[in-house]
């Protein structure tokens, strides 16, 4: 009986009977960590899946100054995402984009200092940096959107294609993109780019309705009774992730 006792009593600190915390991870975080590797899966297969029609397209030899769009090669990012908001006809390449994501990565950083405030259990500090957290991530979807319209909209002068129509060719001028013709190039081109901006942007949404639900349970003291601000770390795991895919994304889209 005592050596089935002592054997007991040295195999429970090397086991995990569910009361211990395993490397001192709660069941909360380690659930969003395994939810977090096999998001991570998704967006590498997407971005891999990019990356191999990318390459498949022959790319455009002139220089740059001398680019027109044609579906013919893949297009030069910079000839594509120029726009900036109330700067009608001002080319400035990449520019807007690099400020949505200097956006999304400074609400990170507020993402950091609320969840350090929850350590220290400070409920006005927690609720100052998850609201600026939550403009950061809605000001970032309303730059999307916007994005999104004038990639549909199109440019002015739209892009004249020539196809064969009744056995004959025939030019006519597309505006915009969707998911069946594309003014900026091949069509694969927009088919990537809203599907995986548009993953990415769900992924945002979703990110700012739970940061809301965060906020409003910090301000009503609903942490503060349960003793403690394991949430705001939870969340902020889920929150960092959507900000390091955006590096991946905006890597292969806008600068490739």
């Amino acid at each position: 009986m005592a050596s089935t006792a002592t054997t007991t009593s040295t195999m429970k600190p090397r086991m995990w009977m569910g009361g211990i915390e395993p490397m001192k991870a709660s069941y909360g975080k380690l659930m969003m960590w395994f939810f977090l590797i096999s998001d991570t899966f998704t967006f590498s297969a997407l971005l891999v899946s990019y990356g191999m029609v990318r390459f498949s397209y022959p790319a455009y030899e002139g220089t740059v100054a001398d680019f027109t769009f044609s579906n013919l090669y893949w297009p030069i990012p910079e000839k594509v995402y120029e726009a900036v908001p109330f700067l009608h006809g001002v080319e400035l390449p990449l520019v807007f984009v690099g400020i949505m994501t200097f956006i999304l990565i400074f609400s990170s950083v507020t993402m950091v200092l609320a969840v350090e405030a929850g350590h220290r259990m400070d409920r006005a500090a927690v609720e100052k940096y998850m609201l600026w957290t939550l403009l950061g991530g809605i000001t970032f979807l309303s730059c999307q959107a916007w994005e999104w319209a004038h990639f549909i909209h199109g440019t002015d002068t739209g892009t004249v294609v020539r196809e064969i129509g009744n056995g004959t060719w025939v030019e006519r001028t597309i505006f915009g993109a969707n998911l069946i013709e594309n003014q900026y190039g091949p069509p694969a081109f927009a088919d990537f780019f809203f599907f995986i901006t548009g993953f990415h942007g769900t992924h945002v949404f979703s990110g700012v309705v739970l940061n809301f639900l965060i906020f409003y349970r910090s301000a009503t003291g609903f942490y503060d009774r349960r003793g403690h601000y394991e949430m705001v770390e939870k969340v902020g795991l889920y929150w960092h992730f959507v900000d390091l895919v955006w590096v991946f994304v905006f890597t292969f889209f806008y600068l490739v």
